[in-house]
């Protein structure tokens, strides 16, 4: 790259000069030239070469007044260079003739990030801290930690019970922490909400000012021409016998993108990663958003239903936050058909079965399914889950008489085995030592039957 002095040509040979004349911008008393790319041409032995030349032109217009205090004169200079010009981002202002004056519209961000953008830096810096996003996830596990231990959604009773004013747990912790912040049901209390939203704005702001820019410059990338520029770099070398061909070439083999321009080599690899960030961070936005929609604007419940028997949908949910909004399928009646089991060889329960069906307000069935675990039945927006099954009665028959329903109650013992019993009186039942026939059933395949005195006397299959 050299200076060509307009006055002194550099070569024998006459340049003919094409100059374009420069769009001005007026602005009030100040008129800025923009820097226009000009060719000049030479002739030799009737061909014609090309240079690329920069003419960096800059003035001033002063007022009349000025012009009479002070006067300089303009000073340019012309740089030749032997590579095209680099390209100018639209931010720098540059670009081709063809200006007319006009305000260019800039497009401002809407959303989020819209409003990031009309925050203080200073608010952004505090928000975008990774100590802070650390404490703030940190805080969010201890949440819901305690959401596991205290159980959820039980009366104030409970609570009084389990956390007495008397008896503090860790000496402090009673009732009131439990129901004054809303730990019964913690996750959507306005303290874990919170937390959440916290720890959204702190992603969004560490996202807009460092992640995205951190993807833009490593999207930029230009040739060094200079020495020195070189030097500047984190690593650089000398290499006199090395060729810049066969430098792209192993460079290439080692997963890197190569561009070659003349003398000049660039080369990247692990673009993607600058993004993979933004990716994390939008993950788990999404994960939050729906975690918070899900905890406050959803309806929840359980019901134990008998076989033969309904219920409706409406009665058994309650909303869990004060963004829920009851639909048209609460009014749907569910019948449950039947319920069977599937055993394993040795006889352990495999899979339980329900079958369904739904009932419109006119009486229609509308939708039947055999649900079990984790095959759900989905209507209207509901979902109806399986969650566990129970032994509610047993009929018999006593000497071609009844069926008598005897309730069924579980008993206790160890493991997550169940076992459900119940008691068929035989004698004057009003006797206070009353004795009768005991019967054990821990599956829907056969009961166990024990004498008055409660010795073994068999089993029985029992009949669905």
């Amino acid at each position: 790259m050299g200076i060509l002095n307009p006055t002194k040509p550099p070569c024998s040979s006459l340049f003919s000069t094409h100059f374009l004349k420069p769009t001005l911008l007026l602005n009030s008393k100040i008129v800025r030239l923009k820097p226009q790319i000009h060719t000049l041409y030479t002739t030799t032995n009737n061909n014609r070469s090309r240079l690329s030349v920069t003419i960096i032109t800059c003035g001033k217009l002063k007022t009349s007044k000025e012009i009479k205090n002070k006067d300089k004169k303009a000073s340019g200079k012309i740089i030749l260079s032997d590579s095209a010009p680099p390209v100018v981002s639209e931010e720098s202002g540059g670009g081709g003739g063809g200006g007319n004056g006009e305000k260019v519209p800039v497009k401002t961000g809407t959303g989020a990030l819209g409003l990031l953008k009309r925050l203080p830096r200073k608010v952004l810096a505090v928000l975008s801290n990774l100590p802070l996003a650390i404490g703030e996830m940190f805080a969010i596990a201890v949440l819901m930690a305690l959401g596991t231990l205290i159980d959820q959604g039980e009366a104030p009773q409970f609570y009084f019970q389990k956390f007495p004013e008397e008896n503090p747990f860790l000496g402090f912790f009673t009732w009131k922490w439990v129901l004054t912040l809303g730990f019964d049901h913690m996750y959507s209390s306005p303290v874990f909400l919170g937390m959440l939203a916290l720890l959204g704005v702190s992603l969004m702001a560490c996202t807009y000012t460092t992640q995205i820019p951190l993807a833009k410059v490593a999207r930029r990338w230009n040739y060094l021409h200079s020495a020195d520029a070189i030097r500047k770099q984190e690593f650089s070398d000398n290499l006199p016998r090395a060729s810049v061909q066969d430098l792209g070439v192993i460079l290439m083999g080692a997963g890197y993108e190569v561009f070659l321009k003349g003398p000049s080599l660039y080369a990247f690899k692990g673009l993607a990663g600058r993004f993979s960030p933004i990716g994390v961070h939008l993950a788990m936005l999404l994960i939050m958003a729906g975690a918070t929609l899900s905890a406050t604007g959803s309806f929840r419940g359980s019901v134990t239903v008998p076989q033969g028997l309904n219920f409706v949908v409406g009665d058994v949910l309650g909303p869990s936050g004060f963004l829920s909004t009851p639909t048209e399928a609460f009014n749907t009646e569910v019948h449950v058909n039947k319920f069977y089991m599937d055993y394993y060889d040795g006889g352990d329960i495999k899979q339980f079965h329900t079958d369904l069906s739904l009932f419109d307000l006119n009486g229609k069935e509308v939708m039947r399914k055999t649900i079990s675990v984790n095959d759900p039945l989905r209507y209207g927006g509901i979902t109806v889950y399986q969650t566990d099954w129970s032994i509610s009665a047993l009929q018999v028959r006593k000497n071609d008489e009844g069926p008598f329903n005897l309730a069924m109650a579980p008993l206790k013992i160890s493991g997550d085995n169940k076992l459900y019993g119940t008691f068929l009186p035989v004698g004057d039942v009003n006797s206070p030592n009353v004795k009768g026939i005991s019967m054990l059933a821990r599956d829907l395949q056969s009961i166990v039957l024990y004498d008055q005195e409660g010795k073994f006397v068999g089993s029985a299959k029992t009949q669905l």
